[in-house]
């Protein structure tokens, strides 16, 4: 290979390099952590002068929720290969079907517990 093939991926690498640091540059000298910049440091109220805490504190249900969400989501995720390869394992005759519905009733099975235990309840 000559050294022309790989000029592409070179300009890449630069460029990716480049637009990085020209972020990192930006945030810097325009984001909230500019000195003394009141407008930029107050939270935006719809024009109106702000009252409160800039961030609020959210509960840890609110995390336990969306953990939960990540949990059964990527769960489900695992499903898709199956349903996508299931005709080729039938037709090269390896059972799939029962280590499938086992995955599906331990699935069940915790999110039985979940909802026994109020985990998904939002008010408590």
């Amino acid at each position: 290979m000559s050294v022309e093939a790989y000029v592409p991926v070179l300009i890449q690498i630069i460029l990716g390099v480049v637009i990085a640091s020209a972020i990192i540059v930006a945030s810097h000298i325009f984001g909230q952590r500019s000195r003394g910049n009141y407008i930029k440091d107050a939270a935006y109220e719809c024009g109106l002068v702000s009252t409160g805490k800039f961030h609020p504190r959210f509960g840890v249900k609110f995390y336990v929720v969306a953990m939960l969400f990540i949990l059964f989501d990527v769960e489900v995720v695992f499903l898709i290969p199956w349903v996508l390869v299931y005709r080729e394992f039938i037709v090269a005759q390896i059972p799939i079907l029962l280590p499938v519905l086992f995955f599906l009733f331990i699935l069940a099975v915790g999110f039985l517990y979940e909802m026994k235990k109020g985990g998904l309840k939002w008010e408590r």
